[in-house]
């Protein structure tokens, strides 16, 4: 009789040619060895992987039985694994998962390997090679992305409108004050027409009651055009001139009554900056009025300013 061999370990490895065949039949327990020279019974036979032949514990690898169709369960393994990994892999860009040029004609996928997309940094969308200039995707048509939505002018044409409507309104300003002095036509910027205009001010300018006179600077405010109304508020102020830029700025934009968001959250796009007309600079929030302005000099507050400064 044969002897009876009792095979080692219960849990089949992915790594290894044979499987253990588990027998549940009582009455026709173990397998004989298909090996032609072995024929061994043995109660936990292997099967082999490959050629699907029932072998002993000393024949279950393909080199020991030496098997016809050896290295076929590794290919199998390799095959499905490809498979997977293959299902696993990213589509290819199409209309679902990949992103389409903003020009409104084109239709080309961009964000893939063959058609990169170039973001414009003024209207902040993305285009195909072919329309990444602003010529070529109307640019200056577009709002930008993530601006306020409005049939209005941009953001950035009203500011340059502002600027235009101020330098215009300066020059007026100063023609104007030239004339006051009797007999005498000085230079616009000349002491006497400054002096004229300080006095001239002083008749009408509002301010706090508790300022010191000694410590007053007399200012033209004007406040933003939010609206496209024909003249943006304006007025003559007395300010303390120890004063902040800051606090200047949030009492003209109160007697104005210009909506002042600065305390609040939020971009540039609703915040209020300081412009000086005489310098053509925009003071900073913790300078010294009476640092930066002379008596009479105009001051006027614009709104989204400072997104051309951040880009500038």
């Amino acid at each position: 009789m044969s002897p009876i061999t009792v095979s080692r370990g219960n849990t089949p490895s992915t790594d290894e040619s044979f499987t253990q065949m588990a027998n549940e039949d009582l009455e026709s327990i173990g397998r004989h060895c298909q090996l032609s020279y072995c024929g061994q019974l043995d109660f936990l036979p292997f099967r082999c992987e490959s050629c699907k032949s029932t072998y002993c514990l000393e024949h279950r690898s393909e080199t020991a039985h030496k098997c016809p169709r050896a290295g076929e369960w590794a290919r199998r393994r390799n095959g499905n694994t490809n498979q997977e990994n293959r299902g696993s892999a990213p589509q290819k860009p199409n209309i679902y998962n990949s992103e389409q040029c903003y020009h409104v004609s084109c239709k080309t996928l961009i964000n893939t390997l063959k058609d990169p997309a170039v973001r414009c940094p003024n209207c902040n969308h993305q285009y195909c090679l072919k329309h990444r200039l602003r010529e070529e995707h109307d640019c200056a048509k577009l709002t930008p992305l993530g601006a306020r939505q409005g049939n209005g002018p941009s953001a950035n044409e009203t500011i340059k409108s502002m600027f235009a409507r101020v330098r215009t309104w300066g020059k007026d300003t100063q023609a104007a004050s030239a004339n006051l002095i009797p007999k005498v036509k000085p230079k616009a910027n000349s002491p006497a027409a400054r002096a004229v205009n300080v006095n001239t001010m002083k008749r009408t300018a509002k301010g706090e009651a508790n300022v010191p006179v000694d410590k007053r600077i007399y200012l033209h405010a004007v406040g933003t055009a939010d609206t496209q109304a024909a003249e943006p508020p304006s007025g003559n102020f007395y300010f303390d001139s120890r004063w902040k830029v800051g606090r200047v700025l949030d009492d003209v934009a109160k007697r104005l009554r210009v909506e002042n968001l600065n305390n609040r959250s939020g971009g540039e796009e609703a915040r209020l900056r300081m412009f000086h007309v005489e310098s053509g600079e925009f003071l900073e929030f913790s300078d010294s009025i009476g640092v930066k302005a002379k008596q009479g000099d105009t001051i006027v507050l614009l709104r989204g300013a400072g997104v051309i400064l951040e880009k500038s």
